[in-house]
C-alpha cells in the first residue's frame, strides 16, 4: 500500500471539509482505499491527511490531477502544502 501524506494549513476547517469530501471521486478513480484527517492540537487549521492507495501508479496521477489546485483554492489552503509518496514498513498498536 503506498500512501499520499499531505501537510497543510486551510483558513478554515469548516470549509475545507466539504470540499475535501467532494474530492472523494477523485481520489477512488484513481484508487484510493481511503483515508485519515489529523488536527494541529494547537491549531486546527493545520491538517495531516493520509491518503491510501493500492499502487504507487495511482497515488502519483492522483498527485497530479488537474483537479486539485482549484479544489484547494476553494477549500481555502492557505499555504502550500508539504506533500510526501510513502510505504507503510510497520504498524504497531499499544
Amino acid at each position: 500500500m503506498v500512501k499520499v501524506v499531505v501537510a497543510h494549513h486551510v483558513a478554515e476547517y469548516d470549509r475545507w471539509y466539504p470540499v475535501f469530501i467532494e474530492q472523494e471521486e477523485v481520489r477512488r478513480a484513481h484508487g484510493a482505499q481511503g483515508h485519515t484527517v489529523h488536527r494541529g492540537v494547537e491549531d486546527p487549521n493545520a491538517l495531516l491527511v493520509v491518503n491510501e492507495f493500492a499502487t504507487l501508479e495511482g497515488a502519483q496521477a492522483f498527485m497530479t490531477d488537474p483537479s486539485l489546485p482549484e479544489a484547494m483554492r476553494r477549500a481555502g489552503v492557505d499555504r502550500e502544502p508539504t506533500i510526501y509518496l510513502v510505504e507503510q514498513t510497520h504498524d504497531v498498536r499499544y
